[in-house]
């Protein structure tokens, strides 16, 4: 009687850490074209004549939403489809409709733009959560997930930086004329500058080689969504609370992130070209720095038989974005609040890493993608929709006024960061049991 298939050898460690550091650098670019807009908010109130609310439902709503209703259909194919089309096709919608936010000239014009934003970035997270799984034996899985998410901050510091110089640069100028396109202004420019380099990545992306799965039986079966659900039924008490406790940090996160730029500009008089390049450094490498450590904490506790291992990152992080979110909410000065907002960004991304991770130790390989979809489904829709859009709503129907935005971000992380650890503790009875013996 034959024996069953061994299973297929894990790729070489340089294809491996290659192919992450693509992936790394599509999320880079990814969360450069979500983000660039928090530089942008005060020209675009100014020429389009919007709110905060507005503002806040264009990086809410219009991008959020889309981007996670979306993902589920994408976590069914990252989970027997070709990885590697699924990552370089969602590269280049969504670098597309960046560029096309360049050309609006009309609030639904931007909002429609941003929906294809999300719409094209929905493609990327559950193919590569699941590529870098199927390229790494679990013990280093903490630290490629890890290496692969500094892409979030890495993007967000890039967005800053690059925002601050060109509004900056053109502010002061009169709009470009350019032919075809007509007038643009300094925030038109932006979103084309940072739009149109993402169809190169596309390509580069579509180079790499799809790793084989882990369950070779798998690979191309049609998993319905009714045996993911089932899964997660039976197990309901940890899936709703790590995807609600991770929501609720993600949450306090962009509450303080997205409303930064026009915190500094409205509550502490300082321009984009002031604070720009300060703000992308603090945001790049306090972030990076804080998820890759929390990688790594969670694979050294993991080398020491803690089950709760990846979970323990989240709690630490909930616990210290409570004083450090107020207290830059709330500093007396704009160098304040970016020094305080450095310590912030440590512990604010240092969850996240060890949350994927989380979800790759429980899950049936077969389940990966859509899993991780669902789960991407709730911390962006609560995290990303509510975060900013809360802050800008708090800001105009409670406070009504613009120069109280601190007050605002500094509401949304008093109720985030507690609900997310009470959340996170409650995860861990449960997580524990779900582990292979």
């Amino acid at each position: 009687m034959p024996s069953a298939a061994a299973p297929a050898p894990w790729p070489a460690p340089r294809e491996a850490w290659y192919a992450t550091v693509v992936l790394m650098v599509a999320y880079t670019l990814s969360y450069v074209d979500r983000q660039i807009l928090s530089m942008l908010v005060e020209p675009i109130k100014r020429d389009l004549q919007v709110t905060d609310t507005q503002i806040g439902l264009l990086q809410g709503f219009a991008f959020a939403v889309f981007y996670t209703l979306v993902g589920i259909p994408m976590g069914r194919l990252a989970d027997r489809g070709d990885r590697r089309r699924i990552i370089a096709w969602g590269i280049f919608f969504w670098s597309l409709a960046t560029a096309l936010c360049g050309l609006a000239k009309t609030y639904g014009q931007l909002f429609l733009a941003r929906v294809g934003v999300g719409v094209g970035e929905a493609a990327l997270g559950p193919a590569a959560y699941s590529t870098i799984a199927d390229s790494f034996p679990p013990e280093k899985r903490g630290r490629a997930l890890g290496l692969y998410s500094m892409g979030v901050y890495l993007g967000i510091g890039l967005a800053a930086i690059i925002g601050g110089a060109v509004v900056g640069a053109l502010a002061a100028r009169p709009p470009l004329q350019v032919p075809l396109l007509g007038e643009l202004a300094a925030w038109h420019a932006t979103f084309l500058i940072v739009g149109v380099p993402g169809l190169l990545v596309a390509l580069w992306a579509a180079t790499l080689r799809e790793p084989p799965r882990r369950t070779a039986a798998d690979a191309r079966t049609e998993i319905p969504l009714s045996e993911a659900l089932a899964f997660l039924r039976a197990h309901a008490g940890f899936f709703a609370a790590h995807f609600l406790g991770f929501s609720m940090l993600t949450m306090a996160f962009n509450a303080i992130v997205f409303w930064m730029a026009p915190y500094l500009i409205r509550v502490h008089g300082l321009a984009p070209a002031e604070f720009g390049t300060t703000l992308g450094l603090v945001l790049a490498i306090g972030g990076a720095a804080g998820i890759f450590s929390g990688g790594l904490f969670a694979d050294a506790l993991r080398r020491r038989g803690i089950a709760t291992a990846e979970l323990w990152p989240g709690i630490v992080s909930a616990l210290a974005v409570l004083p450090l979110g107020i207290s830059t909410a709330q500093a007396g000065s704009g160098g304040a609040a970016l020094a305080i907002f450095a310590a912030f960004m440590f512990f604010s991304s240092f969850a996240f890493a060890a949350a994927a991770a989380a979800l790759q130790v429980v899950t049936p390989n077969r389940l990966r993608g859509q899993v991780s979809a669902l789960y991407l489904f709730f911390v962006n829709l609560g995290g990303i929709g509510l975060g900013s859009f809360l802050t800008g709503w708090v800001n105009d129907a409670i406070f009504e006024d613009p120069n109280r935005v601190g007050d605002s971000m500094a509401w949304i992380v008093g109720l985030g960061a507690p609900a997310a650890a009470l959340l996170l503790v409650a995860a861990l009875p449960g997580y524990r049991r779900l582990q292979p013996s």
